[in-house]
């Protein structure tokens, strides 16, 4: 059998889609090896797998090599898949862990996305409360894509990471946590820290905006 062809497809940073309820199905029929069932969930998956190594990468050519990459290994490694996870986390695991090692070749110095940061008994993890109405509502989805999709890429490769496994790809904690190698309490801690960044920013994107 020969590996499914995955097209180059452009980045789409909002909003996540959710898996479908054939997943298993297909997951089982691509596993006994109908090649069309695995295409199915390759074309179902692509964008969503390169909208995550780009936002972790912040590099085209990075992201689509990494998203490659990952869909190679998963159809190598499907026999092994058991089914304790959904399979679009199993495979994000796999596509992120491909991302951050083009992130680490091509930034070495990156602090490190397995340590986990002290971030001080102030930041301790817990549950942030909705953001509410805010100065976004004041602007078209398309608009505010954009701007979003520009302040997440100036969060650090920590924060960014964990922000984009939870908030847009809407793993759980736990499945975010096991994905990263990270203890729960971290993760919660970097999406605390990841959302506060980012609602600094935001505000002053359009304080700014404001006094124009």
């Amino acid at each position: 059998m020969t590996s499914p062809k995955v097209g180059t497809v452009g980045a789409r940073p909002f909003p996540s889609q959710i898996v479908k309820d054939d997943e298993s199905a297909l997951v089982a029929a691509a596993k006994a090896g109908e090649i069309s069932a695995l295409e199915t969930l390759v074309s179902r998956y692509d964008r969503k797998i390169f909208r995550l190594t780009m936002n972790i990468t912040q590099n085209r050519e990075d992201a689509e090599d990494a998203m490659q990459e990952a869909f190679l290994k998963a159809y190598q490694h499907l026999p092994e898949f058991e089914g304790n996870s959904r399979f679009y986390t199993w495979l994000v695991r796999i596509a992120v862990n491909q991302a951050l090692m083009k992130l680490r070749r091509r930034r070495p110095n990156v602090v490190s996305l397995d340590e986990e940061i002290d971030t001080g008994d102030d930041m301790m993890p817990r549950d942030v409360e909705d953001w509410g109405p805010s100065p976004e509502q004041r602007y078209q989805q398309t608009e505010l894509s954009d701007i979003l999709s520009k302040a997440i890429g100036e969060l650090d490769p920590p924060f960014r990471t964990v922000f984009q496994l939870r908030d847009i790809e809407e793993l759980s904690t736990e499945e975010t946590a096991e994905t990263l190698n990270l203890s729960v309490p971290a993760v919660k801690s970097r999406l605390l820290r990841a959302r506060l960044k980012l609602r600094e920013k935001l505000n002053s994107y359009f304080r700014r905006g404001d006094k124009q």
